[in-house]
This record gives C-alpha cells, structure tokens and sequence, in this order.
C-alpha cells in the first residue's frame, strides 16, 4: 500500500480552506513527510495521518515549509515517543533546522538526527530509495523522488505444477531465481515467472520552475506532483519568484509521460476557483487534479503489470 496524504497545500500563507505546505507518504506502513508547514501537526490530527513519522524531507528553508517542525516535534515528545527522527534538510539548511529546534522545543525523549542533502543523494532503504535532485527555486531547493525498487516477475504456480513442481519451499526458490531439480529434470525461473516489473515512482518538486532534472527522475512516474502556484496570467510572476504555472506542470507532465499529474502549492488568488489551474493544465496534459487539503492518493502498481 501506498498513500499519499495532501496535508496543505496553499501557497506561502494559509487561507480558510488551505494549510501551508505539507504531504504525508504512507509506504507500507512506513510514514514520511515531505515539508511540514506551520501547523501540520493539526492538520494530521484533523486527517488522522497518525505521528508515527520516520523522516521529514524539506525541500527549502521557507517559513511555510518548515516552520511546522517546531510544534510537531514537541507534540511527540508529549506523546512520549521514543523512536528516533531524522530531518533532512538542503545544503545550509542544518543550522536554520537546529536554530528552530532549540528555540521552540522543550527536551524531547527522542533522539533528533540533522542532516543535510546534496544534490542527487539517494538514501537506500528496504525496497525504495528516496533520491533529492536540485530544483529552480532559488538558493539550494531541492526535490524528491520515491523510486520504489524493481519487483520480482510474477509467479505462475498453474505452469510450475504442469512442470511438476511440488507446491512448497520449491516454488519460493524458482520465484527467487533460483533453478530446481525435479525427477531428474530442470525447471528454471524463466519458465514459470514473468519479467520483473518495476516498482512504483512518486516525484514531489516542492517549490520551483519546470526543471530538466524533474523531467528525468519523472520519466513515467505513476504520480508527479508539482508546484502550480499560478495560471497564466501570473506567467512572469511565476518566473520572477521561482513557481511555475499550472500550464508548466502540465507540459512538464506530457514531456515525462506520467500517468497522473497533482498540482499544488495554490496561490490564495485562486481560493474561489483552484480548478482554474486544472483546467489550464488540462489543455495540456488531461490526467491532472488539484491537491485540496485532505485529499487521499493511493497508488496502486499498474494493472498491466500485475
């Protein structure tokens, strides 16, 4: 299982129906998150996200994509976690973590790792790798890539049998990769498992302008979700602070051939009508929708894969 939990998704201020920045990754029980806004602690109370949270990946050291560490880390200390954190920020953006850390957290229970990322770090984990790329918004932003690893062919247990094959500890080593003696025969993997098939890719940009290194680590990512603060009116104002256009995202999703594209980071400007900048990106790229706060993604391994 994997959930992508949209928990704010305004632009540089909260709104009435908006919190600033914030997405919570729900990969098979392991939660993460990706910037943590002012605020996020309520809204994942409100959203029901639990605390449970691993790391927190920040993508820059603006105020509405950090300044949410405080109260959330405190709550956990509160709650009487013992488990670890890691919070990792770009390049310089350590010390701006352990400056807020130090202000406004009493001693907490729990150790707090700091680190910072370089572009194109990839942390390796079981069964994924979370890559950080180097985005365009000024200063050392970053990005981020869940690339999920490579998955094992399926197993076909109807053609293993036909071959012979006892159901057992036997099926598990031809799955495996590993050849079987039966009867005096051989039964290889490649005649009872399919090809392997690729695991799942979910790319969040944070704040930026369309970007190359985006359009490679997003190359037929199941879910790309990018920075759409404006429309094309506000085209040069786009440019000129470092976001991008809901019709940029959806180019930028056409040229990377994504299977859905989620636009976030809404200006207030579009607070009467943020599908707005869904139907700009729609003339473009037509598998799009607005992140709206609490709003629920899972992503599922592709059909055709199965």
């Amino acid at each position: 299982m994997m959930r992508i939990t949209f928990l704010g998704t305004a632009a540089s201020r909260p709104t009435v129906g908006r919190n600033v920045s914030a997405i919570q990754v729900n990969r098979e029980g392991e939660l993460m998150l990706f910037d943590c806004g002012e605020g996020t602690q309520r809204q994942m109370m409100r959203f029901g996200t639990g605390f449970a949270v691993r790391d927190i990946f920040f993508t820059h050291m603006h105020a509405d994509h950090f300044l949410g560490v405080i109260g959330l880390l405190r709550t956990m200390g509160l709650q009487g976690r013992e488990e670890p954190i890691a919070l990792w920020a770009p390049e310089g953006g350590g010390e701006i973590l352990l400056a807020a850390v130090n202000l406004g957290v009493e001693r907490v229970p729990f150790r707090i790792d700091i680190r910072e990322l370089e572009p194109d770090a990839r942390l390796e984990r079981a069964g994924y790798d979370i890559v950080a790329y180097r985005s365009q918004h000024g200063g050392r932003s970053l990005g981020y890539a869940l690339l999920e690893h490579t998955r094992l062919g399926r197993f076909h247990p109807e053609r293993a049998r036909e071959l012979g094959v006892p159901e057992g500890p036997l099926f598990g080593k031809l799955h495996r990769g590993e050849a079987v003696e039966v009867d005096g025969r051989i039964v290889r993997p490649e005649d009872v498992v399919g090809p392997a098939r690729p695991g799942r890719r979910v790319v969040y940009t944070g704040d930026t302008r369309p970007c190359r290194r985006t359009a490679q680590l997003a190359r037929d990512a199941d879910v790309l979700i990018h920075d759409a603060t404006f429309g094309d009116e506000e085209a040069d104002r786009a440019r000129d602070t470092g976001h991008s256009t809901a019709r940029e995202a959806g180019e930028m999703a056409r040229r990377a051939g994504v299977a859905k594209l989620v636009l976030t980071h809404v200006s207030s400007r579009y607070a009467d009508d943020p599908r707005a900048l869904e139907r700009e990106a729609r003339q473009v790229f037509p598998r799009v929708v607005v992140a709206y706060d609490g709003m629920e993604l899972d992503v599922a391994f592709r059909k055709d894969e199965e």
